[in-house]
C-alpha cells in the first residue's frame, strides 16, 4: 500500500470520532505500530486535525471534509495560484490558513510529480514566487506542443541576466515552482529553468524535430544541470 493511501485509510478510521490504539490500527493496515505513529505526525503537521498521543490513540476532531479528489497539472496549478495570493494578503488569519492548505496539499501529492522524494520541499519557495512565473505558462506550454523554438530573458538566482535560444520540452512542478526542461542552443546542453525567473519568452518562427541526444528521453537517461 503507498503511503498516501495509507494516510487516507487511517483518516478513514478515525473519522467515526471513536478513539483508535496505534496497534489496533498498525494490525488492520498490516504496517508496524512505529510506521503508524510516523503516518500520525505526518498528519498533525500537515494541519489534520488528530488529538491523541503514544499509548493512548488517536481520534480526529470535528473538521470539514471534502471526498478524494484528481487534480491535473492545470487545477493544481490554479489551486496553488490562490494560495500564493491569499498568502500575499494583510489578512494573518487568511495566510495562516493558506499556508496550512498548503502544507495538507504536499502531504497528499504523489511522489511521482517530483524528480525525486527529497528533491522538492513546498517550503523553499515563497508564495510570491509561484504567481511570478504563471504569465509565461501560455507561451511555454504552446511551444512544447508546436515543437517551436524559444528566445527567453532569464534572471538567474544570482542575478544575472541571460539570453538563451532554447528547445522547449517538459514542464514539470517541484513544489510551488514550476521548471523547464529544454535544450540550450548556447550551452549546447540540457537545461532545466525555473518558470518564476523567465523573465520574457517569445515563440521563434523555427520549428524543431527530436534529434538524438536533444530529446527528452535522451534528458531523463543522463545527467541534468539548473539553470
Amino acid at each position: 500500500m503507498r503511503r498516501t493511501d495509507r494516510l487516507f485509510e487511517i483518516l478513514q478510521i478515525l473519522r467515526d470520532g471513536k478513539l483508535h490504539r496505534a496497534q489496533d490500527i498498525a494490525t488492520r493496515l498490516q504496517v508496524s505500530q512505529r510506521t503508524i505513529y510516523r503516518d500520525m505526525e505526518t498528519l498533525v503537521a500537515s494541519g489534520v486535525p488528530v488529538e491523541g498521543e503514544r499509548g493512548v490513540g488517536y481520534t480526529v476532531r470535528e473538521a470539514i471534509t471534502l471526498p478524494p479528489l484528481t487534480l491535473t497539472p492545470a487545477e493544481l496549478e490554479a489551486l496553488n495560484l490562490g494560495m500564493a495570493i491569499v498568502a500575499e494578503a494583510a489578512d494573518t488569519d487568511l495566510k495562516a490558513a493558506a499556508e496550512s492548505l498548503a502544507a495538507k496539499v504536499d502531504a497528499v501529492l504523489p511522489v511521482e510529480t517530483v524528480a525525486s522524494a527529497d528533491a522538492w520541499k513546498f517550503a523553499v519557495y515563497p508564495f510570491a514566487d509561484a504567481a511570478r512565473g504563471l504569465a509565461q505558462m501560455p507561451t511555454l506550454r504552446a511551444a512544447i506542443k508546436a515543437r517551436q523554438k524559444l528566445s527567453l530573458a532569464y534572471r538567474r538566482p544570482d542575478g544575472t541576466l541571460s539570453a538563451r535560444v532554447i528547445r522547449p520540452l517538459h514542464m514539470e512542478y517541484w513544489g510551488r515552482v514550476w521548471m523547464l526542461t529544454a535544450w540550450c542552443e548556447l550551452r549546447q546542453e540540457f537545461r532545466v529553468f525555473r518558470v518564476d525567473l523567465i523573465e520574457e519568452a517569445q515563440a521563434l518562427p523555427e520549428l524543431f524535430v527530436d534529434e538524438p541526444g536533444k530529446r527528452l528521453q535522451d534528458y531523463a537517461s543522463g545527467r541534468q544541470s539548473a539553470d
